[in-house]
């Protein structure tokens, strides 16, 4: 069947859905390792996978977390595929059309497609599942987000879906090529919300049975009928494996421990002393990629505080020596940021890199601009006799050293860093209310698009609202026009021209403190082979093949 589009320019909103990896060591001659270009891809064989966290829920619509995504990919399958040049390609839709005002969608679904319940894939069960994202009885997150232009959905026949947007939206596909929109059977949204936490029926190149227990784990088995692996990927991408056993290690060491004695053939995001030790271990390889989205940064509160002035902001942003502090923790593994974005993000702009170099003088500057000019006997800088002290939110124990750190380098330019290490009731009371001035995270995702998420004043967290990702509760006029643009964005190239413009107003306003750029990885024992990473970053499973 032949695809028709209204354009032939490649679909923007998200970067490829299989990252090319970094391999930061791979097994040296005689330690009884392979490579794939030495051996053919093999079926068959148990994958045994230890990762650092759980999903608080594996429904993919519910779930937005990088834990629950990793999980979710066997499962399901999306209506369209992002290739690594930013192509779309057809995946459980055959083909599709856009109409003139960029409004209307129209997909004509592929034929034989059918979820491991053994009910078929039509229209809809497409209608249904894009309904109950957008339901606020699902309570979705990201997903949600993702169809923030959604109106409406309908089944014009058995195997055709038109759907309705409100206004342009130029990231519409390449959100329904992430594996939040991925496609579930209608069957088992009749039951208990929370029992899709636990248990996801999609049509993907695997199947779960008994589905995700707490503090254990998932297991796999091969999907046997599956033969609809979407066009443009590097392969057919029909499973190889038998299974794939996932077992939940949150605990470094023992994650580390557990590859190294041969209990678990791979594992997640080990620490980076781990990394290092594995990478010049023989027998062991380590594939990585940077995650795409947002970076790990700080995010002030710029609506109220101290740091409601633009002044502190630029200063706490000049002032402290971000990069030395990455280099100290983390060994040279992580790479120091220098904007909003990684780099592997499409969109990003390198040339903002300048505004983000450590400038301890000028922070003095305009600390003193700003009137916190005396000092106290700490050295402590202060004003009208108050001390300028800025809080610090966290409920993570692994950036306790990172924190650490970052403290005392803010402590030689006068600012006074005070950690509140909070349990997650207060820290989410605290940060609905506002109560703060700093906050860490990182947000990945596979295009320029993120900036709406954490930026536009619609997703700033309010009791009312709830939980939201403005961390920086930034308002700014001009950058939600901006975003309305971006939206209506007819090619890739405008909408990255328009993302461009806001990068730059969130960097004039210091909106953003970037700390370093989270690297994805799967550490493994020589012979499991076909590693790479999705759209978001998450180790895709779903590819890999044992050699031995």
């Amino acid at each position: 069947m032949s695809r028709r589009f209204t354009t032939t320019k490649p679909a923007v909103g998200a970067a490829a859905t299989l990252l090319a990896l970094t391999l930061v060591s791979a097994c040296s001659p005689g330690d009884g390792g392979t490579s794939a270009a030495q051996v053919q891809p093999r079926d068959g064989g148990t994958l045994r996978v230890a990762v650092a966290r759980e999903p608080e829920c594996l429904d993919p619509h519910q779930s937005p977390t990088e834990a629950a995504r990793l999980l979710i990919r066997p499962l399901v399958d999306s209506l369209v595929y992002q290739d690594d040049k930013g192509a779309i390609h057809p995946w459980l839709a055959a083909e599709w059309t856009v109409s003139e005002d960029r409004r209307t969608y129209t997909f004509q679904l592929r034929d034989g497609v059918a979820f491991t319940d053994g009910t078929k894939l039509d229209a809809a069960a497409v209608v249904a599942n894009l309904d109950r994202v957008v339901d606020p009885e699902t309570k979705s997150l990201l997903a949600g987000s993702l169809l923030a232009s959604y109106d409406s959905a309908k089944a014009t026949s058995a195997d055709t879906v038109e759907v309705k947007l409100e206004q342009p939206d130029s990231g519409f596909l390449g959100a329904l090529a992430t594996p939040n929109l991925g496609i579930q059977s209608p069957a088992t949204f009749k039951g208990d919300p929370a029992a899709l936490c636990a248990k996801v029926v999609g049509s993907g190149p695997f199947r779960s049975d008994g589905g995700f227990t707490p503090q254990k784990g998932i297991e796999y088995t091969r999907n046997k009928a599956y033969a609809w692996g979407p066009e443009g990927a590097p392969e057919t991408r029909k499973p190889r494996l038998d299974a794939i056993s996932v077992r939940i290690v949150p605990d470094d060491a023992a994650r580390s421990g557990a590859l190294t004695s041969g209990q678990v053939d791979a594992a997640t995001a080990l620490a980076p002393t781990g990394l290092r030790e594995l990478k010049d271990t023989p027998g062991f390889t380590v594939a990585s990629a940077p995650f795409p989205g947002a970076n790990y940064s700080y995010w002030p509160n710029t609506a109220s505080g101290t740091l409601a002035d633009v002044n502190v902001r630029k200063a706490l942003r000049a002032g402290i020596n971000w990069e030395q502090v990455v280099k100290n923790v983390y060994f040279g593994v992580y790479e120091p940021a220098k904007g909003v974005l990684s780099r592997t993000t499409p969109g990003q702009d390198a040339s903002l890199a300048p505004a983000y170099a450590h400038d301890p003088a000028e922070a003095g500057r305009l600390l003193d601009e700003a009137g916190w000019k005396e000092r106290d006997s700490e050295g402590y800088r202060t004003k009208d006799g108050k001390r300028l002290k800025v809080r610090h939110l966290w409920s993570d124990p692994s950036v306790e050293t990172l924190a650490v750190q970052i403290q005392a380098s803010a402590k030689e330019i006068g600012v006074e860093l005070v950690e509140e290490n909070l349990d997650g009731g207060t820290f989410v009371e605290r940060l609905l209310a506002g109560d703060y001035e700093l906050i860490d995270t990182n947000f990945s995702a596979p295009g320029p698009d993120v900036l709406r998420v954490l930026f536009s004043k619609d997703n700033i967290p309010t009791p009312e609202r709830g939980i939201a990702n403005n961390m920086a509760r930034y308002d700014e006029p001009s950058v939600e026009s901006a975003f309305e643009q971006a939206l209506k964005a007819a090619d890739q190239a405008e909408q990255h021209r328009v993302y461009t413009t806001v990068q730059k107003k969130i960097t004039d306003d210091a909106a953003v403190f970037p700390v370093y750029s989270p690297l994805s990885s799967l550490a493994a024992r020589s012979g499991v082979e076909g590693v790479g990473f999705t759209s978001d970053g998450s180790t895709d499973l779903t590819g890999i093949w044992l050699a031995s």
